[in-house]
């Protein structure tokens, strides 16, 4: 048969199977079959792509980040968390299961030191939430909750009340996040999903507060020592200046010099 009769049948078995719906020999369940194949390799493959360690994102395992944080509680800046959470059990293991895990933890001073142990607290999993595990911390849409090794302390929403101008109000849980722990103007608010709060860059600033509506933001009392903090910890050296202030503080160090500017204390 030549080539111009074979085109001449392909356009008849054309034109004859107009309207028709197509069938596979024997029914239509192995096209189903195939199709669900087809479905469930591609989520497999978004899945297994978004599984992945972030290994490229920082923070990475390699980065060392330093944030500052604080609580606050209707007009006042509440006790940094105690503890460094480095104690080790009798087996010689590290006692506390979220730093183990993360390596995420803090040394009495304000600072959330972050070098991430594995891909729990690394790339998109860098969240305020794994910090807060840790010390075992609850922070809702509605309220802040301290455990008992931490002072045990409640804060919630029409429960806990605010004195303001002599009256009692309501106070609201919110968190401000800001981009860099020097500049109190670059920040944003969060008022749910607190724990997935993400880390974005080192140096970040985060105050935790709980306070009257309304209330203006303010930077965490540790963000001004934030660079020499962090140096103390990595045992590195850094001179700091404060803007307004003659006085230098010197961490034994090398000759860089970062300058902060002059804190002010206002309620948030």
């Amino acid at each position: 048969m030549g080539k111009a009769s074979s085109a001449k049948k392909v356009a008849r078995l054309a034109q004859k199977g107009k309207g028709r719906k197509v069938r596979f020999q024997g029914g239509t369940l192995f096209p189903a079959v195939i199709v669900g194949i087809s479905v469930v390799g591609l989520a497999l493959i978004v899945y297994s792509r978004s599984s992945i360690p972030n290994q490229n994102v920082p923070p990475t395992v390699e980065d060392h980040w330093h944030a500052s944080y604080g609580f606050y509680a209707c007009d006042a800046w509440l006790p940094d968390l105690q503890g460094n959470k480095e104690e080790l059990d009798s087996a010689g293991q590290l006692a506390n299961d979220g730093f183990r895990r993360t390596g995420i933890h803090s040394h009495d001073d304000g600072v959330i030191h972050w070098h991430a142990y594995t891909s729990a607290a690394t790339g998109r999993n860098a969240k305020l939430g794994v910090f807060l595990d840790v010390y075992g911390v609850k922070v809702s849409d509605t309220k802040i909750e301290f455990p008992a090794d931490q002072g045990g302390a409640v804060y919630e929403e029409g429960v806990t009340k605010c004195t303001v101008d002599g009256k009692e109000v309501d106070g609201e849980v919110v968190v401000y996040a800001f981009d860099a722990y020097d500049n109190g103007d670059d920040y944003s608010t969060y008022i749910t999903n607190f724990d997935q709060i993400r880390l974005k860059n080192d140096a970040m600033a985060f105050s935790i507060v709980f306070a009257p509506a309304g209330s203006d933001p303010e930077l965490p009392p540790s963000a001004a020592s934030l660079p020499e903090l962090g140096a103390a910890d990595m045992g590195t050296n850094v001179t700091t200046t404060v803007a307004g202030d003659a006085s230098t503080t010197t961490v034994a160090g090398d000759a860089s010099t970062t300058t902060v500017p002059a804190s002010t204390t206002t309620s948030p």
